[in-house]
Order: C-alpha cells, then sequence, then structure tokens
C-alpha cells in the first residue's frame, strides 16, 4: 500500500465524518442560542387585540361626530342614511389619511390608525358633515 493511497484514504473518511460534526455543531449553537436568549413570552396585556369603533353616517351627520382611539384601532364609517341615492365620503381636512369613495346605503369604510394625533374629516359630497377622531 503506499503512501499516497493511505493519505487519499484518510482523507475521504475524514471528509465523511465533517458533515455529521457540522450538523452536531449546527445543532449545539441553535441551542446554546435559545438558552441565551429565549423567546419572548407574550403577557395577556401585551396580547390585547386592537379595538374596532363603529362611526354611523346619517343624511347631514357622522355620529358620533368625535371619537378617541388608540393607536392600532379601526374606525369603520357606515352608511345608515335613508335616502335613495345619498352617497357620503369620509374625506380628511387637509393632507391627513382619509379618502373614501362615494359609499351609498349599507356602504362602509374603514380605516387604522396607526399614529397618535388629531384627524378632522369632512364628506366630500355634503361639505357640512364633519368629524374628528383623535388618537392617543
Amino acid at each position: 500500500m503506499s503512501a499516497f493511497t493511505y493519505l487519499g484514504d484518510r482523507r475521504r473518511r475524514a471528509h465523511r465524518r465533517r458533515p455529521r460534526s457540522a450538523a452536531a455543531m449546527a445543532a449545539g449553537i441553535l441551542a446554546l442560542s435559545f438558552a441565551v436568549n429565549p423567546l419572548p413570552r407574550v403577557h395577556a396585556a401585551e396580547m390585547a387585540s386592537a379595538a374596532s369603533t363603529s362611526v354611523q353616517v346619517l343624511k347631514d351627520s357622522y355620529s358620533p361626530g368625535a371619537i378617541t382611539v388608540r393607536a392600532g384601532d379601526t374606525v369603520t364609517w357606515t352608511n345608515v342614511d335613508t335616502t335613495p341615492g345619498n352617497g357620503h365620503t369620509v374625506t380628511s381636512s387637509g393632507r391627513g389619511p382619509l379618502k373614501s369613495p362615494s359609499f351609498g346605503q349599507g356602504g362602509a369604510f374603514s380605516y387604522t390608525f396607526s399614529t397618535a394625533g388629531s384627524y378632522p374629516y369632512y364628506c366630500a359630497i355634503h361639505p357640512d358633515m364633519t368629524g374628528t377622531v383623535t388618537v392617543n
């Protein structure tokens, strides 16, 4: 048996062991990472889901006209106007985020507020209809 053949066999044997060593090393690193930095625990207070608030869109007003919600809450405006064909919108005053299309009787528009602030809005079809959402 020549030295060259022996070294070749030895390299092959060592190479065969590496995948097992690499897998064992990866498993060890993974286990150690959880021991050092375990998964965060979620407390019941943190699991509280975002709230949903409803606003009725009437013939000439929003009810309630002013609401206060928390960041992450969703507000849904529903058109309960009984006048046939009377559409409404929810449109921000200025550069705000509210820009609904016109929605008729039974239609609705929802928006989730993510940033604290005051959000005045109006109906683009009936500009005297106004409301305000305050987000804490």
